[in-house]
């Protein structure tokens, strides 16, 4: 497989143009999303069935979200990573909004630790509605929390 690390390109022609950012994300059932963020923490591995599960916060400029690495995905990839994601899917697994690649979506590593972020908002910690004009989308309703209630940034002492 051929795979161009330098603009986040990987199977297919996608170009920071069209690559979307994490603030813009909205919950839906389709494989769609090409974006690029920093890993800013890795929780622990566990095992569901016999599959490898691990969540994360991952950030861009714009926005933090939890992403959910699957199998050898977990030991892939570590905090301070920076990857491109194409074909990602952001939606509901067992009640939490995640970001994942899901069967067709591919991860890649393109650098580490340079690169601008921010941790709020969080996408997974807003409360989204379908819309009232458009069933087959969703608005925000509220925030949950302005930051991950999963990787709680540090009680200042």
């Amino acid at each position: 497989m051929l795979y161009y690390l330098t603009n986040c390109r990987l199977l297919k022609e996608t170009t920071s143009e069209n690559m979307i950012l994490l603030k813009d994300i909205v919950p839906a059932a389709q494989n769609n999303i090409d974006t690029k963020f920093i890993i800013l923490d890795k929780g622990k591995t566990t095992v569901e069935g016999q599959n490898k599960i691990c969540l994360a916060l991952v950030a861009d400029a714009t926005a933090a979200i939890h992403f959910q690495f699957w199998g050898d995905e977990c030991d892939a990839f570590d905090s301070g990573d920076i990857i491109c994601l194409t074909n990602g899917i952001f939606s509901y697994q067992h009640g939490n909004l995640i970001l994942r690649a899901g069967k067709r979506g591919k991860l890649v590593k393109v650098g580490g630790f340079t690169m601008a972020f921010v941790e709020t908002p969080n996408m997974s910690e807003i409360h989204w509605i379908p819309d009232p004009n458009n069933s087959k989308n969703y608005i925000q309703q509220y925030v949950i929390s302005p930051v991950s209630r999963i990787f709680p940034p540090p009680s200042d002492i």
